[in-house]
């Protein structure tokens, strides 16, 4: 069950859209991912900032999208600090690939990228989300009423976080 990590392109554009697209089932109503070309390339731009690191997650087997992952938020100097946001994409859900893809992020945000601490903001009942936190080695630390508007809407969140400490290498 192999997964690598690449950085997100333009050449990724048509299919990233497309596994979204046949991915609405898993994602709503938890997260909007960028659905039309305006979209992604607004989303393309902000993975370029300092504060931002961004991955697709590939099956090293077949080639295909697995998911995608963002450490957003960055904050440097005495913080270390990011806010992780994730997605599965259809197709190879079920089967372990997104913990295998999201600890390949891990290693690079904790290892390269020498950060201290990464949050993970879950809505309550997404439960599958909340197991793969789990799963990865997070811990619940709070809850955020309000906390993150998806699709015109404030949702409640419970607060996970993960130190490099506690992940290891």
């Amino acid at each position: 069950m192999g997964v690598v990590i690449e950085t997100p392109a333009e050449e990724h554009q048509r299919e990233f859209l497309a596994a979204v697209r046949a991915s609405l089932r898993l994602h709503r109503p938890w997260i909007a991912p960028p659905a039309k070309p305006d979209s992604y390339r607004l989303w393309l731009e902000r993975t370029r900032r300092d504060d931002q690191a961004s991955y697709l997650l590939r099956h090293e087997e077949c080639g295909a999208l697995v998911g995608y992952a963002s450490v957003n938020n960055i904050v440097r100097r005495a913080l270390q600090s990011g806010a992780l946001g994730y997605g599965a994409f259809a197709g190879h859900e079920g089967r372990g690939l997104m913990t295998d893809g999201l600890r390949a992020v891990l290693h690079d945000v904790f290892n390269n990228l020498g950060l201290h601490r990464v949050e993970a903001n879950i809505q309550p009942t997404n439960n599958r989300s909340l197991a793969l936190a789990q799963r990865l080695g997070f811990t619940k630390e709070g809850y955020s009423r309000r906390y993150l508007q998806i699709e015109g809407e404030w949702r409640d969140h419970e607060r996970w976080a993960l130190l490099a400490e506690e992940y290891g290498s």
